[in-house]
Formats: C-alpha cells, sequence, structure tokens
C-alpha cells in the first residue's frame, strides 16, 4: 500500500489520542509534565533516529513507497515522529490510568 507508513504515523497519534479523551480519561495531554517528557523522549530520539536512518550509512531503510520522502532534522523520516507520539503517550495514560486503579 502506498503511503502505509505515513498513514499508521497519522492515525496512531489520533487513535491515541482518542482513546486518552473517551476512555482512558487521565487527564496528562493537559499537564505540563506530560509535554516536557514529550520532549525530552524525542530529543533522544532525534539523536538515535537520526543514526538509525541516515541516509549515508542507514541501518533501517523504508520503502519509498510507505513514506513521504520527508526526512527532518537530519534524515529521520517525519512519520517516526507521529508514532513515537503515539507510543509515549499511550504508555504513559495507561500508566497513570493502572496507578490510579
Amino acid at each position: 500500500m502506498t503511503g502505509a507508513y505515513t498513514i499508521g504515523a497519522i492515525c496512531a497519534p489520533a487513535a491515541v489520542v482518542t482513546v486518552e479523551l473517551a476512555a482512558l480519561r487521565t487527564g496528562i495531554l493537559r499537564r505540563r509534565q506530560f509535554w516536557v517528557t514529550i520532549a525530552i523522549t524525542l530529543a533522544f530520539q532525534v539523536a538515535v533516529d537520526g543514526w538509525l536512518t541516515k541516509l549515508s550509512a542507514p541501518i533501517v531503510v523504508y520503502r519509498p513507497a510507505a513514506i513521504t520522502g520527508f526526512r527532518w532534522p537530519w534524515d529521520i523520516p517525519v512519520e517516526d515522529f507521529g508514532f513515537a507520539f503515539a507510543m509515549i503517550t499511550l504508555t504513559l495514560a495507561l500508566w497513570e490510568r493502572a496507578r490510579h486503579e
């Protein structure tokens, strides 16, 4: 499927935010600490993901038809940031929900 990774990178964060707002309702999206956590983890992602996906010597290679081809910063496919946000957010929301049960 053309753009499958791109579609997933758009749908995953939207689905996680929907699950948080409709079902989990932990309120993490309104917390400053959450956004600081996102910034810190994405900063580390840039360093690691940049090394893994650098076009000069890639360790991880993406099928060109699966992504937009837009890479920022360095050689990181922008889609990776959507998946990272979704994974971090869902993990923290589930953890927060379990903590209060």
